[in-house]
């Protein structure tokens, strides 16, 4: 994850020091502090709310660190969906309280208030309905399980389902563990919920369907290639394959490319991870890979798309070398093992 994290005064610069500390081996941390407050290891800022409408769309999670009025007030304009809005958290500049206050399933804030509780002392004031109540949570299932919410209406009617006691049913073409007694695996329930790469597959009445995350592009492109045209290659081979592009969950490429901007402005405009491998860790990949000479002699390496796309995967390939317009794209399939009990980010 993208993590920004804002302080407004020096108590809270200090914070945001020890937070970053505990993030930052797993997830990218940067830290905003006031200019009043700055200090050689963090971007200062003036305007909260200039800062906030620059950050609001890269950054996975914002924390703030400051009043949580003030948090409400520079989030507000900027608040579109739960399906695409960042998670928000405030915390007060002693470190006493953590409050989940936007995307706290889907966008993970209430998992982000529970690790840094755990880590600090601190209390996390989690008030979703699911997590005080103890039971299954739609939203949490599929942000663990890195699925994509196809439909908020029947998400809230599978949630509203099980905070009533009653059981729904559950349908997957993927292997799972650790299901909770709100299931059971029957089509006869009239509310259910079907993981599948289809979105269309219907086994219950209201049936919501969560689509796995988790196909990575490998792409590799002539230098100075535009994002513009990266773009549109992409959508066009998605489109043609009958593929969601939302489905996508990193870039993966060769070393040589790892800063060519085209790549590197599409991945931050869509929050993606952007991966990248030497010739030799590519040409250790194993498969069946259509091989080019003129490839091999300029990067060392006789295919980077497919080859990146499958070493960065660990699956198999679903969309084969597809070239036009000096971008070469291919795609492969990440394994996919449903956890109910899954809650790392």
């Amino acid at each position: 994850m993208r993590i920004s994290i804002i302080s407004v005064t020096e108590k809270g610069r200090k914070l945001s020091l020890r937070l970053c500390e505990l993030l930052e081996e797993r997830h990218t941390v940067k830290r905003y502090c006031h200019l009043k407050h700055g200090d050689g290891l963090s971007e200062a800022y003036d305007s909260i709310h200039s800062l906030t409408e620059r950050l609001f769309t890269v950054s996975d999670a914002l924390i703030y660190i400051c009043a949580s009025g003030i948090a409400v007030r520079s989030i507000a304009p900027f608040i579109r969906s739960k399906t695409s809005d960042p998670a928000v958290i405030v915390i007060d500049d002693c470190g006493k309280y953590i409050i989940p206050i936007l995307s706290g399933h889907i966008g993970g804030a209430n998992r982000i208030a529970e690790i840094i509780a755990a880590q600090t002392g601190a209390a996390a004031v989690i008030t979703t309905a699911t997590d005080i109540g103890g039971v299954f949570s739609p939203d949490s299932f599929a942000a663990a399980n890195n699925l994509i919410v196809t439909d908020l209406k029947a998400a809230k009617a599978a949630a509203a389902t099980v905070l009533d006691g009653e059981k729904i049913g559950f349908a997957s073409d993927y292997e799972h563990i650790n299901m909770p007694e709100q299931f059971f695996s029957e089509s006869a329930s009239r509310i259910g919920i079907c993981v599948s790469a289809d979105s269309k597959r219907r086994p219950f009445d209201i049936t919501l369907n969560l689509v796995p995350k988790n196909i990575v592009l490998g792409i590799g492109c002539k230098k100075n290639t535009p994002t513009e045209l990266i773009e549109r290659r992409i959508s066009e081979t998605f489109n043609a394959c009958g593929l969601d592009m939302e489905r996508i969950c990193c870039i993966s490429t060769i070393d040589i490319k790892a800063r060519e901007e085209g790549i590197v402005s599409y991945c931050r405009k869509r929050k993606l991870e952007l991966h990248s491998f030497s010739a030799a860790e590519l040409m250790a990949a194993e498969g069946d890979f259509e091989k080019s000479e003129f490839v091999l002699k300029t990067t060392g390496t006789d295919n980077v798309c497919e080859r990146s796309a499958v070493l960065c995967s660990g699956g198999k390939i679903i969309i084969r070398k597809n070239a036009a317009d000096g971008v070469t794209l291919a795609a492969a399939e990440m394994p996919v093992n449903l956890d109910f009990e899954r809650k790392e980010l």
